[in-house]
């Protein structure tokens, strides 16, 4: 794919709204990666619900090498969290709203570094054996 932007105007796009792209594509990514060996839907939804944790996102987060472009825009992102659900550190919910920013971001801008990334955080999964 092309660095170049799929959407115009980037800069108008608020940070909150990257995130709830990027949320949707970390989620696909995640099911996408987990679609072999074969699994029951429950099996497939349990491991897709531990990677798309905010605690298991922030954890990722910190291992990624970032530009410091990318730092701010997750900077940006941490800062543009709403309301944190009751059960999550607000710190950690921060982190992941800042990653998702980021994906967001990259989806729409510059896919070949969006699967750079991806390819960064895979490397830190774990991946089950077959069932």
């Amino acid at each position: 794919m092309s660095p170049s932007p799929i959407v115009d105007n980037i800069a108008e796009i608020p940070a909150s709204a990257l995130a709830y792209i990027g949320d949707a594509v970390y989620e696909i990514q995640m099911r996408m990666h987990y679609l072999l060996p074969p699994r029951t839907a429950k099996q497939y939804h349990q491991l897709v619900v531990c990677q798309v944790r905010a605690e298991q996102q922030a954890k990722l987060l910190e291992q990624l090498d970032l530009t410091e472009f990318e730092s701010d825009l997750v900077k940006r992102g941490r800062n543009a969290a709403g309301s944190v659900p009751r059960k999550v550190d607000p710190k950690i919910y921060q982190k992941a709203t800042g990653l998702e920013a980021l994906i967001g971001y990259l989806y729409l801008t510059d896919r070949d570094r969006l699967d750079q990334i991806f390819t960064q955080i895979l490397s830190h999964i774990d991946t089950p054996a077959s069932p």
